[in-house]
């Protein structure tokens, strides 16, 4: 009798639906138009607390219970968000590279710098230690890289501004707004993370490996440079532009369909209603006011009615990438530095899940489904080894 092997289950396309770890972290409830960082909703953090509350509860699992406490946690990030020496001397060959680019060569070079060393090393303290230098560093280089590129000089973070103010100083090296760092700084901590996606999977792959937070940093930074991922801010405003007037909007929204083209910043692989995201940034565009935001307001009404007519049924809303490109427009984030500007926030909650994945201390490492030609040769059947002999590894 030949004997077979099971055959084994359909691939899941993209790994959806399927869990592939638990996660006490955060979660997205899709159907409900909801998401949340451990116990507490997102939107509410973003619109409430300093994005340094939502840094130290993915960190430390906690809210601060005091301004005591929240001051220890700033004098603790502070002094962390200087640039080494070593990186310091290499930016201007660094900043030749787009800014994404150079971040991940950035890290990758001052890892050593950074002292991070392999995660399944280190004790669970000096994981933190290794994760929140990274998490401090990124804001700093992302902005001496940009101001690098364009021959203007880096400016050094300031201990007298939260994260958000201080990124928007060392991006432009000019006092931001207060209005400006508010936008900027909600929608940082709206976009620290939101569940497994692309780059934070990546992040815990590397992570479950052993390496290092920066090598897992640095991976999860090339997945979210992907235009379906991270690259699509710009691209959403690039829609803006095309469209120009809320008149034309249903006119290329059929164009592009026709075409078979992505809608930029519509839709979401997660949410069949409106993403919480856009609804939250849509009232931040919508309080810093001026030309673009009012184009962005009347644009989405009709691209939404426009998609409900020629796909029915999908359910495509604006999701954070639309609203999220006029925020940061609006509040002088050139449209090069969008996807940057996402990685400042993201950071934080793919150094919080490595921090996680490192406690497992399990590799992951899925099956595949084979699909090609049979092989051409059998295996051979080995007999079992006799008592006292050893094969091979």
């Amino acid at each position: 009798m030949t004997m077979t092997e099971p055959a084994p289950a359909p691939a899941a396309r993209g790994l959806k639906g399927v869990v592939v770890a638990d996660t006490a972290l955060g979660g997205v409830r899709g159907a409900e138009g909801f998401y949340h960082y451990r116990q507490h909703s997102a939107v509410e953090l973003a619109t409430t607390r300093p994005f340094e509350d939502t840094w130290q509860l993915l960190f430390d699992g906690h809210l601060p219970s005091s301004e005591a406490e929240r001051a220890a946690f700033c004098d603790e990030v502070r002094p962390l968000r200087a640039l080494p020496p070593g990186l310091t001397a290499a930016l201007p060959a660094l900043a030749a590279a787009p800014t994404l680019d150079a971040l991940r060569a950035a890290l990758s070079l001052g890892a050593a710098e950074l002292g991070t060393r392999p995660v399944v090393d280190l004790a669970p303290h000096e994981r933190r230690r290794d994760a929140l230098r990274v998490a401090a560093v990124t804001p700093t280089l992302v902005a001496a890289l940009h101001r690098s590129s364009t021959g203007a000089t880096p400016v050094a973070p300031r201990d007298d501004l939260g994260h958000a103010a201080n990124y928007l100083w060392m991006l432009t090296g000019a006092e931001p707004e207060p209005a400006a760092a508010a936008a900027i700084e909600r929608y940082l901590t709206a976009t620290v993370d939101h569940g497994f996606n692309a780059s934070t999977f990546t992040a815990r792959v590397v992570a479950s490996t052993g390496a290092d937070v920066a090598a897992a940093v640095v991976a999860a930074l090339a997945a979210l440079g992907g235009p379906l991922h991270g690259g699509a801010p710009s691209r959403a405003l690039e829609l803006l532009d095309e469209i120009g007037s809320p008149e034309r909007a249903a006119q290329v929204v059929r164009r592009k369909v026709a075409a078979g083209e992505r809608i930029m910043g519509f839709g979401h692989a997660v949410y069949r209603t409106e993403d919480p995201r856009s609804v939250m940034l849509r009232e931040v565009a919508r309080s810093l006011g001026g030309p673009l935001a009012e184009l962005a307001l009347e644009v989405e009404a009709e691209v939404v009615a426009a998609l409900a007519e020629l796909k029915p049924g999908r359910q495509l809303y604006a999701n954070v990438e639309y609203y999220a490109s006029v925020v940061m427009a609006t509040c002088g984030v050139p449209p090069s530095m969008f996807t940057p500007t996402f990685a400042v926030s993201r950071v934080v909650g793919w150094c919080a899940h490595v921090l996680e994945q490192a406690a497992e201390r399990s590799i992951i490492r899925p099956d595949a489904r084979y699909v090609g030609p049979p092989p051409s040769v059998r295996p051979a059947h080995h007999a079992p080894l006799r008592s006292g002999h050893r094969r091979r590894p």
